[in-house]
């Protein structure tokens, strides 16, 4: 998998280069905290721009794995 699409409340982000589990570990452990923390990701088509998700207990976030379709 080389992209993963993320939902975060009705906007569109997306991470390169990430495992999708890693990624949700890495989300859990922020909300099991009780501390806000950031996620970086990216922002728009083209040539994205980095950006960073806050992510408190009961933020709406879905990640979403894109599968590669040449991988095998």
């Amino acid at each position: 998998m080389n992209r993963i699409a993320i939902d975060y409340a009705g906007n569109h982000y997306s991470v390169g280069g990430r495992d999708v589990d890693e990624l949700q570990q890495e989300i859990e452990s922020i909300v099991l905290s009780g501390e806000p923390g950031w996620v970086t990701v990216n922002h728009g088509e083209g040539v994205p721009q980095q950006a960073r998700l806050l992510i408190t207990a009961g933020t709406p976030i879905a990640l979403l794995p894109i599968e590669d379709p040449t991988a095998q």
